[in-house]
């Protein structure tokens, strides 16, 4: 089942200032995909319009079939709740005033999903790995790898088809990223991840289908084994030299 769709989607901050160029991309349920470049190649841009924060300037982008209306608030609503962001930073993206149980439910509640309410919290903590006493807790009482679970936690507590995760272990130490990384392998068993990232080693450890990104264009994309083993485009040749490898798993 095709999730996210879009199909020969352009789109410009400026006039006469195009970011993205004829991009034709499909998501589908059950395997993770990559999006790699390096800075200013459209990727933050790219994952604006998949989380409907955007309009395309031209072409289609559709959700499960239909098109992607941000002024349609019911169908909005629905499509916040099947695709949710992990980003970068997981200390700036929680609110220090909240306790770790209120962050999390925040989905849920804006949605008007409040029945169960502590249960689902419950767990979604307990599904990427928390204590149960980390719902009373602040996001400074954790470690970074820790915030970024209570980040992930939050995504996940509505059940959504995707996961967008925008550049989620680059501010992580090494081992710590290994291990967010094996945690959102386990996840991916029950919702689609999309991985937006610089590195492509990263990518490669998580995600079945690459697309490569160079000056808001496509330049390749298809199953991540067959890009790694035998990349066609310069760039992606050049991406693959410049990555440092992740660990393997022991």
């Amino acid at each position: 089942m095709t999730l996210l769709a879009l199909s020969d989607v352009s789109f410009g901050y400026a006039k006469g200032k195009t970011v993205l160029h004829g991009i034709d991309l499909a998501v589908e349920a059950g395997g993770n995909l990559g999006i790699v470049g390096e800075s200013g190649s459209g990727k933050t841009t790219m994952l604006k319009l998949l989380l409907g924060l955007e309009r395309a300037s031209s072409g289609t982008i559709a959700f499960r079939g239909d098109p992607l209306d941000i002024s349609d608030r019911a169908f909005m609503r629905g499509f916040r709740r099947s695709v949710q962001a992990v980003f970068q930073d997981p200390y700036s993206s929680l609110d220090p005033r909240q306790r770790v149980f209120d962050i999390v439910a925040e989905p849920l509640r804006s949605l008007k999903m409040e029945t169960g309410l502590g249960e689902a919290v419950s767990r979604a903590l307990r599904d990427v790995g928390l204590p149960a006493d980390a719902a009373r807790r602040y996001p400074h009482e954790f470690s970074g790898g820790q915030r970024q679970r209570i980040a992930i936690a939050r995504a996940i507590v509505a059940s959504p088809d995707v996961v967008i995760a925008d550049e989620v272990v680059s501010a992580l130490d090494l081992t710590t990223r290994t291990r967010i990384i094996d945690l959102m392998r386990t996840l991916s068993a029950r919702t689609t991840f999309i991985v937006v990232s610089h590195d492509i080693a990263l990518v490669a450890l998580l995600c079945e289908k690459l697309v490569v990104l160079e000056k808001g264009r496509i330049v390749e994309q298809g199953a991540t084994r067959d890009v790694l083993a035998r990349p066609a485009h310069p760039y992606t040749r050049k991406l693959l030299a410049g990555t440092p490898r992740m660990p393997k798993r022991a």
